[in-house]
């Protein structure tokens, strides 16, 4: 059996859960994020990963941290694999805009013991490696797990995130022009607002009035601008069709691993206008607008180049971007010959 721990159920994880579960029996474990319950899950966990030992064969993680420590630790003493999968927060130092692992003391110890004391490292994005980062003039160059931890000797593969195109789609609906959408949780923090770019697409929207932009995945989120529809998290089924009534995607992080409603967002047709940080670049390609550095001006002036251009060509090539280079079928063989399960 694999345990699999993580500090919150996602998508993502559930995802992982659909791959796994047909091949190897797997248990998902959830952790906490909040500071005042740690002391009490890292009790429960102890004793969780105890009772599991005898019929546990590796541990799985998602992200390194707190909730790392232990199922690492039982690796090391019991002979076990642990594998822990990076995605973005885990291997950021960015105390100017109150991100990262790395910008809390005790945080940053659990994260450095976690990846050097594990068996195997899978980030989501190359640029979690090691990345020179240039997007955000007042953040540290020097970002990435290699650049964050020296003396890191632990394995690490690169496996990007993967999408169902048979679910996530283009459906042939008329879309409002200048329309934009944006997907992310935990907005109505002002500090993870601004970590998804959620303060440069309000200055977007200030100038723009005729245009309209939809937010998604926090509805205590507020805006000032009436033309920015904010929505609460939405259901797969939801998100598809949100996703198919808008024109562009705009995933304007200040920081990122691997974007996940970028993904689902341009397999369904959207034109995705993204900032140059984590893996962002990579998915988008020739599909879309990459902002090399956050500046109004400088993505005002994008989107209108790129509006005067054939947007129903560049519409297919995102669609058919995702489905080439980033399916669900793909990330699923990867992620199972890593974790031993195949052949």
């Amino acid at each position: 059996m694999i345990l699999y721990t993580f500090p919150v159920r996602t998508a993502f994880i559930d995802r992982d859960l659909e791959m796994i579960q047909p091949v190897a029996e797997i248990k998902p474990l959830e952790f906490t994020q909040s500071p005042i319950k740690l002391p009490f899950y890292f009790i429960l966990q102890f004793f969780q990963l105890l009772w599991f030992l005898p019929h546990t064969s590796q541990y799985l993680c998602f992200f390194g941290g707190y909730h790392s420590v232990l199922p690492v630790w039982f690796g090391k003493v019991f002979g076990k694999k642990c594998t822990i999968q990076a995605g973005g927060t885990d291997c950021i130092n960015m105390p100017e805009i109150g991100y990262g692992n790395f910008r809390k003391k005790w945080l940053r110890n659990a994260t450095v013991y976690s990846f050097k004391n594990c068996s195997l490292i899978l980030p989501v994005a190359e640029a979690l490696v090691k990345q020179d980062y240039f997007y955000d003039s007042r953040i540290s160059s020097k970002q990435g797990l290699l650049n964050l931890i020296p003396d890191l000797t632990t394995p690490i593969e690169v496996i990007p995130n993967g999408f169902d195109t048979d679910f996530w789609k283009d459906l042939g609906k008329a879309r409002k022009s200048f329309s934009f959408i944006s997907v992310a949780t935990g907005t109505s923090n002002p500090s993870r607002a601004i970590v998804k770019g959620y303060d440069l697409i309000e200055k977007l929207a200030s100038i723009h009035p005729n245009w309209t932009f939809t937010l998604v995945g926090d509805s205590e989120y507020f805006s000032l601008n009436p033309n920015v529809q904010v929505l609460e998290k939405m259901h797969p089924k939801e998100l598809l069709e949100l996703y198919n009534s808008h024109q562009f995607y705009l995933q304007l992080s200040t920081s990122e691993g691997f974007p996940n409603a970028l993904g689902e967002a341009m397999a369904c047709g959207c034109i995705p206008i993204g900032s140059a940080v984590g893996a962002i670049p990579e998915i988008i390609g020739d599909a879309g607008v990459v902002l090399i550095k956050k500046d109004l001006t400088l993505l005002e002036s994008q989107i209108l180049k790129l509006s005067a251009q054939d947007l129903t060509l560049i519409s297919g090539k995102a669609i058919q971007r995702i489905a080439k280079h980033f399916n669900f079928e793909k990330r699923k063989k990867a992620l199972l010959k890593a974790l031993d399960l195949v052949s």
